[in-house]
């Protein structure tokens, strides 16, 4: 009779219990010999000179006594986890090895389960990823997200974090590795190390884009932005689409909502606009404000933005609506209508300073064109920047560039692009009295621009 194949517990046959003086039947003395022998070929032999002809089944065991183990570390070999998986011990501890890597495409939001681990997922359109509890997933999970197709916003549960932040926007085009701690979530800083390449103050500021025009439904209190980038310093934003905002409401996020930092729209007046980064996923805004510089816009509507860049500006007429204008490469502005800035006006041998309709607050370069009328037979005019303090007009003096009169109270005309001072003033003289009529067309106001 053979080992029992359940227990492996061997009984020898019956009948081969003998007593004194008692006579040996041979046929259970051979039955048991037979069965000896058997069951000696069936043993492993210890010196490795015969392999298993069949399964080893080994007791289940724990990490800290597994079933498999060695004579000289009986804490380090293999045991049975729960669900029939397989463990590996060493010195009585666990040792983990990777799920099989698993791809999937995702159309949509998601939430990763203890299941991803180790898991690559494509986005292929704007999504939110909601994270399982850092405790129910545990420590080393670890997962793959893959933004194709739109941003993807990584959500972790309730309070929990992922790079001490509440939430991370993974931008369209890029993709990070997800750590758990058990408690909270981390990410391999590739997409943060990227991110910082590309506010990289070693670039250099510049626009791409973002050029400005009257919107064509609203001209009057809207301004269109076309799609574009900008950077200043260590700050860099982009929007891949156009942008609108209108000067007939304070700053709201979004495009087509308010842009004015501040109070409501004035006329005759000046505004500046900004690119905006959230940072929270850095997308893109803009804000109108009357202030020339950066420091001076007021920021209150403006938690949470950083001010990139000013990419622009509006000016508003006497009814506080938009001038309508053409804006063209390399930062130049021209007006539908050109501005008539002087009509018969006065001008003398008196240097005097000429108010324009271009920006408050910085200096352009106005594009203008002049005429000139005078009672004496030969005159000539100077309009020219402030910045070179008093000149004389005429051939004697500093010259001119608004003809010369020839005859008493005939006209003289011309033309000239002239730096403002930033009071939108420049600075006329004659060589005799009479009077001049000047029309700014438009101007340049350099923001960065190449193209």
């Amino acid at each position: 009779m053979p080992r029992n194949p359940s227990t492996g517990v061997y009984s020898k046959p019956a009948g081969t219990t003998p007593s004194v003086g008692q006579v040996i039947d041979p046929a259970p003395w051979n039955a048991l010999t037979t069965d000896l022998g058997n069951e000696i070929t069936n043993s492993l032999p210890r010196d490795g000179s015969a392999p298993m002809i069949a399964p080893l089944k080994a007791a289940g065991g724990t990490v800290s006594a597994p079933g498999v183990g060695f004579a000289s570390t009986p804490q380090t070999g293999l045991y049975l986890k729960g669900g029939g998986l397989l463990g590996f011990a060493q010195n009585g501890v666990e040792v983990a090895f990777d799920q099989d890597l698993v791809y999937a495409a995702k159309s949509g939001d998601y939430t990763a389960l203890a299941s991803d681990d180790n898991a690559v997922h494509r986005f292929t359109a704007a999504a939110t990823l909601t994270l399982t509890a850092a405790a129910t997933l545990g420590a080393n999970w670890h997962y793959c997200v893959i933004a194709d197709g739109g941003d993807v916003t990584i959500d972790p549960n309730a309070s929990e974090t992922i790079d001490g932040a509440a939430t991370l926007v993974i931008k369209d085009g890029y993709s990070v590795e997800i750590i758990c701690s058990g408690a909270a979530f981390f990410t391999n800083k590739l997409f943060a190390r990227i991110q910082s390449k590309a506010d990289s103050s070693a670039v250099g500021d510049f626009i791409v884009g973002l050029t400005l025009s009257n919107n064509a439904g609203s001209p009057n209190t809207h301004v269109d932005f076309a799609a574009g980038s900008a950077r200043t310093a260590a700050s860099f934003v982009s929007s891949a689409s156009s942008w609108t905002k209108r000067v007939t409401g304070t700053f709201a996020a979004g495009t087509g909502a308010g842009g004015l930092d501040a109070g409501a729209v004035a006329a005759n007046a000046t505004y500046f606009a900004y690119a905006l980064r959230k940072d929270a996923d850095l997308s893109f805004d803009v804000v109108l404000s009357i202030s020339a510089t950066i420091g001076g816009v007021t920021t209150t509507l403006l938690t949470g933005y950083t001010i990139v860049k000013c990419i622009g500006v509006v000016l508003t007429d006497a009814g506080s609506l938009i001038r309508q204008f053409v804006m063209y490469p390399r930062d130049e502005y021209t007006f539908v209508a050109p501005a008539k800035d002087a009509v018969n006006g006065a001008i003398s041998t008196t240097s005097a300073l000429l108010a324009l309709t271009v920006p408050n607050g910085v200096k352009v370069k106005a594009k203008l064109r002049f005429e000139l009328t005078s009672s004496a037979t030969t005159n000539a005019a100077l309009i020219h920047d402030p910045a070179q303090g008093i000149l004389t007009a005429g051939i004697s003096g500093d010259g001119g560039n608004l003809g010369a009169v020839q005859v008493a109270s005939n006209y003289a005309i011309g033309s000239q692009d002239v730096w403002t001072n930033t009071s939108k003033q420049v600075r006329q003289v004659a060589g005799a009295a009479g009077n001049i009529w000047v029309w700014t067309d438009g101007f340049l106001f350099p923001c960065g621009r190449s193209a």
